[in-house]
């Protein structure tokens, strides 16, 4: 089983945004635009959108995006990153540490990118709670490490880690039978580390539609 670290959610996720000026790269998450750029836009809810990225891809392609994140200083720099861009108004951003919170309504898109934590996470209760979160139609898109990348050593992982499986996270969301599996597969990366060691890290996509 994983060790979380015992810092508070909240306070880790603020003092991480908070020791850099831009955590990310302000580019979408690569398998959010295969997955999803052939889908209807409609209503999307991006779970743990940090600084909005993929929030700003879906509204630029006719999405009315909602992004939720456990910090503010992610959230302000989102919300600063829409209006820059001129997409305030297809953009809603909201706080919650999910688990604890979680926004109202239903949405056609609700994405999981790479929902997974050094602290305290009840990973299981949120990817529920986001598949009841889908409309009927909609799509649970979700997204995360299958392992560390080859190049790292086992004395250079940064904390004690579980990652999923894909039967794993498919039980565990225990749906009913009106939901369709659509992508049920590990993509492979070659990575570069910041020494210039190379090696591949695996990511596991579920895509799902709830047909009714």
């Amino acid at each position: 089983m994983s060790t979380p670290l015992p810092q508070a959610p909240a306070q880790f996720w603020e003092e991480r945004y908070r020791s850099s000026e831009r955590l990310w790269s302000g580019d979408p998450n690569p398998l959010l635009v295969r997955e999803v750029d052939a889908l209807e836009p409609g209503t999307a809810l991006d779970l743990g959108c940090g600084e909005g990225s993929d929030v700003l891809w879906l509204a630029s392609r006719g999405w009315q995006a909602t992004g939720v994140d456990i910090s503010s200083t992610a959230l302000e720099r989102a919300a600063a990153h829409a209006a820059k861009a001129g997409l305030a108004e297809r953009t809603v951003f909201e706080r919650h540490e999910l688990g604890l919170s979680f926004p109202e309504g239903s949405f056609d898109l609700v994405s999981a990118q790479f929902l997974q934590s050094p602290v305290a996470l009840d990973q299981d209760g949120v990817l529920a709670r986001a598949a009841q979160a889908v409309a009927p139609g909609g799509t649970l898109l979700i997204v995360m490490h299958a392992g560390w990348p080859t190049w790292m050593a086992k004395d250079e992982y940064p904390f004690d880690a579980e990652f999923p499986t894909l039967q794993g996270v498919l039980d565990g969301l225990a749906l009913p039978p009106a939901w369709r599996v659509e992508t049920l597969e590990t993509v492979e990366r070659s990575l570069t580390s910041p020494d210039g060691r190379t090696g591949t890290r695996g990511d596991h996509v579920w895509r799902l539609t709830r047909t009714a």
